[in-house]
């Protein structure tokens, strides 16, 4: 039996199982079964290995967004109507068949945009070339799932899941538990807050399913077996993810309202160019990106080429981005912004940095 059965199998046997108290150790190991197995199916098997054209695209700009949708849902318009990019358009299905990559020039900021092949169902089992694509999602900083307004709550429900079984996680955050896999003493499971949705005992026979004995366990918050799994396996990616209705034009206005009104959603027209600028404005405010000025001594502050940084970085950054040798020379920074009480303040390296903050570094 091979592993898509082993799949297929386990599904069904989760789907025909009632879930009660009775049960709930049953339909643990079960899901610990379905998530080695689909581990399994996401490494690349040995034997295949060279063959085939992959999508390896040099990661390159402040950051990297992965554009991922359904075929014909107009992720290729989009990438020609925000970037000087030219990836090929048409009314029929799979006219994108590499990664094409583009670059959005925003806030002096230069943000890759993947164009990736259209995904149909079933891709995180390979299908339509769905692993590269999928493999290359994992890379992004942000996904950007593009969606027709027409069927969007399905689609979107389809692209969740083949993304969930590849492990990627959209606009979750890591569980947090704290687990160090020890060489003996046994295994140890405490935790700081009341368990409702699982057991110590579940998660001691869930450890054993894969073959770990001697671990230390501790739960900061109360968390569903998927999650523990998952801190178990390791190799879950948490992406934000920006869900885009496309085609807005060919629905009704109280459509366009609810879709727009959904959380991390939003509404836009290729077509009509419509609502292109609020996007970009929703891809950076989901990056976290910020911009650093800086200065000379004596002169005015350089506005043409901001530094960009990542929401909550400190003036250590800032000297690493202006050169690598610059932290054994500073001596302190002088910063006019947002992050300061007063203009200019005297900082050191630990100061933390706001949105568009001027900086002037000192050296011994």
């Amino acid at each position: 039996m091979g592993i898509l059965e082993k799949i297929q199998e386990t599904e069904k046997e989760i789907a025909r199982t009632q879930k009660n108290k009775a049960t709930e150790y049953h339909l643990g190991l079960l899901k610990a079964k379905l998530a080695k197995y689909r581990a399994q199916l996401i490494e690349a098997p040995k034997s295949g290995a060279g063959k085939g054209e992959g999508f390896d695209v040099m990661k390159s700009g402040d950051a990297r967004v992965a554009l991922i949708g359904f075929p014909s849902v107009g992720k290729s318009t989009l990438l020609n109507k925000l970037t000087s990019t030219q990836s090929a358009c048409a009314s029929y299905e799979f006219t994108t068949l590499t990664c094409i990559p583009g670059v959005i020039e925003y806030h002096g900021a230069n943000i890759q945009l993947l164009d990736l092949p259209g995904i149909i169902e079933g891709a995180s089992q390979g299908k339509g070339r769905g692993r590269q694509v999928i493999a290359v999602a994992r890379t992004a900083d942000l996904v950007l799932m593009m969606l027709d307004a027409d069927k969007g709550d399905v689609q979107r429900e389809l692209l969740e899941k083949e993304l969930e079984n590849v492990g990627i996680r959209l606009n979750k955050r890591r569980p947090n538990i704290y687990v160090k896999i020890k060489k003996g003493g046994g295994m140890s499971i405490n935790s700081m807050v009341t368990l409702t949705k699982m057991s110590e005992k579940l998660a001691q026979l869930i450890l054993h399913e894969y073959k770990i004995f001697n671990v230390e366990v501790l739960f900061r918050e109360d968390c569903t077996t998927e999650e523990f799994i998952d801190v178990i396996i390791g190799n879950r990616v948490y992406l934000k993810c920006v869900y885009c209705y496309n085609k807005i034009d060919q629905i009704s206005l109280e459509e366009v309202d609810r879709l727009a009104h959904r959380p991390s959603s939003l509404v836009i027209s290729c077509e009509l160019d419509l609502n292109l600028d609020r996007l970009l404005a929703k891809l950076w405010e989901f990056l976290a990106l910020i911009r650093v000025y800086t200065k000379k001594r004596g002169e005015p502050p350089d506005f043409s080429n901001p530094l960009i940084l990542r929401t909550s970085s400190a003036v250590e950054h800032v000297c690493h981005s202006v050169h690598r040798t610059l932290i054994g020379q500073f001596r302190y920074a002088l910063v006019w912004g947002t992050s300061t009480k007063y203009n200019p303040q005297r900082v050191g390296l630990h100061h933390r940095v706001d949105d568009e903050d001027v900086i002037q570094i000192v050296k011994k």
